[in-house]
């Protein structure tokens, strides 16, 4: 069950470091093969920002360490290299370890000995946080067997297709589960940080670090998502969570009683909602998701039309056909050989034009 509560107790045994006078929050670190840079820098300087006054960076509030297997340099999915602090140095220096994810088709994330090392820190009572695809490796790992975790929408399908008992959750910036905390990457990396700080420091020290890195407000930890570039960004919180329940679930699509049931309104009021938001019925954004998620698939991938077709959850390629010529003027196969002969697929005024679909 999801809670924000306080950390889990640490086991007897477990002896942590002294810390500095006015040390209130200390987070360790580990970055894996290809982590995404973005999501680690901004938990860093969410940090860096609470833990002195002004931007004057000095680690008196909170203190961070990074690390890697041995020491050794580490590379972003950018290609820049850092250089970490430290070995794996003992987990109850700190009140967190995070692991930091990144691509996940690159070969190993982390190697035997960094999995064990978050073995050993949750067995000694450390929470352990997940950033970006971090989730993974703590899911390989066996950290999160029976837990839900966060992970963004361009890795739901990654997640269900890996791990069968797990329950993933796509329409959040970050989740906390006990002690086990988990984000989506990008900007809710900020935005979990900012939590962190606010249960540490209190939530002037945590507005204060979001708005110096232009951002708004801490957001609850059930912010959703960002979601299509034809959802308005002013689209109600009900809207926004049923069609994040629809992406999620394209290959079988949920009825709209289903729909309507997570977003905790009736049918009829979700309908109202669309038409009035969205300017179309629930079924007919659903369909518009289906089928850009088959068009994504016809120029990216080598799978027949009738894969695809079944993949976005339409009943047969002559269902699927139908349906991608009503909306986009041109059969399956035409789409594919134009978009075979040209160098990049055109995606005008596409709904998922800048989304992998999972």
């Amino acid at each position: 069950m999801s809670t924000s509560g306080q950390s889990a107790p640490r086991r007897r045994g477990a002896v942590a470091a002294p810390r500095g006078p006015q040390e209130r929050l200390r987070v360790g670190f580990v970055l894996a093969n290809h982590f995404t840079l973005t999501a680690f820098s901004l938990f860093v300087d969410t940090l860096r920002l609470a833990a002195d006054e002004g931007d004057r960076s000095r680690p008196i509030r909170c203190r961070w360490t990074v690390m890697s297997p041995g020491g050794r340099p580490v590379r972003a999915s950018c290609g820049i290299e850092i250089l970490p602090d430290e070995d794996l140095v003992d987990p109850t220096q700190f009140d967190y370890v995070a692991i930091v994810g990144g691509l996940l088709h690159h070969g190993p994330q982390v190697d035997a000995r960094a999995e064990e090392y978050l073995r050993r820190a949750a067995g000694l009572g450390i929470p352990l946080i997940g950033v970006c695809t971090g989730s993974f490796i703590l899911a390989r790992a066996g950290l999160l067997d029976g837990r839900r975790c966060c992970v963004s929408w361009y890795h739901h399908a990654d997640l269900v297709a890996e791990f069968d008992d797990i329950e993933p959750v796509s329409d959040r910036l970050f989740l906390i589960d006990g002690d086990r905390i988990t984000c989506s990457g990008g900007a809710g990396a900020a935005e979990m940080a900012a939590a962190l700080v606010e249960r540490h420091l209190g939530s002037s020290v945590a507005r204060k670090s979001l708005g110096v890195l232009m951002f708004e407000s801490p957001r609850a930890e059930s912010s959703t998502q960002p979601l299509p570039s034809f959802i308005p960004p002013a689209a109600s919180a009900r809207v926004r969570r049923a069609v994040a329940a629809m992406e999620q679930n394209l290959g079988e699509p949920l009825s709209v009683a289903d729909l309507a049931g997570r977003a905790g309104v009736s049918e009829r009021q979700l309908a109202r909602l669309f038409v009035a938001e969205l300017g179309h019925s629930p079924a007919a954004i659903y369909r518009r998701l289906r089928l850009a998620f088959g068009r994504w698939h016809l120029a990216q991938s080598s799978r027949t039309t009738a894969e695809i077709a079944a993949m976005a959850g339409f009943a047969d390629s002559a269902h699927f056909s139908r349906e991608f010529r009503k909306a986009f003027g041109e059969t399956p196969s035409a789409f594919r050989l134009r978009a075979d002969l040209e160098p990049r697929p055109p995606w005008p005024d596409e709904p998922l034009a800048d989304r992998r679909p999972y």
